[in-house]
């Protein structure tokens, strides 16, 4: 039976690792061990965040169109209760982008919905 030698595909595999850590900080950027670790840790990170982004954006939401309603004498809670009795499907998103590039259209909305 021939004999097997691994050298270049353990080479390339090692190659590849370091080079998704690039720009890594100390040892994780050039050690296999540490880097296999790190890439791993990166990779939750990244789905955690994702998510986490979301919600950010949605709390943003959240904040502009209260900042706006305070102003009117509403609370954002209140006024998302109304919009939901009365079946009016407007998502967050776009209810705060009128605040911000249409605010008259906004004032005339929360007062039909009133």
């Amino acid at each position: 039976m021939t004999r097997v030698k691994r050298g270049v595909a353990k080479n390339k595999k090692r190659r590849n690792l370091l080079s998704m850590t690039k720009g890594y900080r100390h040892g994780r950027k050039s050690k296999t061990r540490l880097a296999k670790t790190a890439l791993k840790k990166a990779g939750v990170y990244a789905f955690n965040h994702r998510k986490q982004k979301k919600q950010l954006m949605r709390r943003g939401w959240q904040n502009t169109m209260n900042y706006a309603l305070r102003e009117m004498g509403l609370k954002y809670s209140t006024f998302i209760d109304t919009l939901k009795k009365k079946n009016i499907a407007l998502d967050r998103k776009i209810l705060s982008e009128l605040v911000k590039e249409n605010p008259d259209t906004f004032k005339r909305f929360v007062e039909q919905v009133k």
